[in-house]
């Protein structure tokens, strides 16, 4: 990103308590154009908290966050310019999804006459169009959560802020959510969502944020946060049955240890930092003049769970 570019979303030394329990204390990050933000911490470490303040539901906190250079506090903006997604969304359940989608959709001032073919392009890039007169008490979760999403879409907003957007999707669900994500930032737009499964997170986010007990812990790329916590990579070795030690590994230059993760599974852990192609290098030599029998190696690479896990303390996502 520019230095110079304005960001769409700012946060000041935010901070927010309940009747004393700090929610969130002294948060600040900036998020710019066609970027995409993971946020992640343990449960209630303050991701909605800081969600429903983007987006003006709660409005009692110190600091200053700011849409597109305008604060939130005092701009009648922000409400056409994101577009919110929250875990809870109630909707009527006799309504029908059409139904709705077009109730909110008057509600927050869109344009009558364009409302109706905007409704089936939302709910067909959500893969609800054939079900847009079904009512909504017969959606299972994974749908009404795609109707979620559809309503957070529906005005076109330049900022998307989603909470926990792959919840109670089936993979095939997730895929094509993390593919609207990724569209949203491909076309300009902004996106921040928090999860729980991290393999989601690390798989589309430009940046992560990590924060736990209301206070952010680090912001980065995945491959910074990885990087600079050195965590050291893996090689897996599959032995042949019957092959009891592969004690000659263990003393090889880079390698802090040999575990013994299952009847014919190895991990060689490595020290953090040393070369992982030098490393496979030697234990390759070393297979061959020791002819031990072995049947695959391959490179493990330390992935977000284990920085999550460096970052929280061990805490439960």
């Amino acid at each position: 990103m520019k230095n110079e570019e304005i960001p769409v979303v700012s946060f000041r030394n935010v901070t927010k308590k309940y009747k004393g329990v700090t929610a969130l204390s002294d948060i600040s990050f900036d998020l710019f154009p066609g970027e995409i933000m993971g946020y992640i911490g343990p449960n209630g470490a303050g991701k909605t908290t800081s969600m429903k303040i983007l987006v003006g539901l709660m409005k009692d906190f110190t600091g200053e966050v700011y849409v597109n250079g305008e604060n939130v506090l005092h701009s009648a903006l922000a409400p056409k310019y994101l577009g919110y997604m929250p875990q809870d969304t109630g909707f009527q359940t006799w309504r029908t999804a059409e139904h709705a989608l077009t109730t909110l959709g008057l509600l927050s001032g869109m344009d009558k006459n364009t409302l109706e073919k905007k409704i089936y392009e939302i709910l067909k890039r959500v893969g609800l169009a054939d079900v847009a007169d079904r009512k909504i008490v017969h959606f299972s979760g994974g749908m009404q959560q795609k109707l979620k999403l559809a309503q957070a879409l529906l005005h076109d907003p330049r900022l998307v802020i989603l909470d926990e957007p792959m919840n109670g999707l089936d993979p095939a669900s997730r895929y094509q959510m993390k593919q609207i994500i990724k569209d949203l930032a491909e076309s300009g737009k902004t996106v921040i969502f928090s999860s729980h499964i991290l393999s989601d997170v690390s798989d589309i986010a430009h940046r992560i944020t990590v924060i736990a007990k209301g206070q952010l812990i680090r912001t980065g790329t995945p491959q910074q946060l990885q990087e600079e916590f050195k965590i050291g990579d893996d090689i897996e070795i599959i032995v042949a049955p019957g092959v009891q030690e592969i004690n000659e590994i263990a003393s090889l230059q880079g390698i802090v240890s040999v575990e013994k993760a299952g009847t014919e599974r190895y991990l060689i852990h490595l020290t953090a930092g040393f070369d992982p192609d030098a490393a496979l290098q030697s234990v390759y030599a070393t297979i061959s003049s020791g002819g031990l029998k072995v049947r695959t190696v391959r490179l493990v690479r330390p992935g977000l769970e284990e920085v999550y896990l460096k970052l929280t303390g061990g805490q439960e996502k």
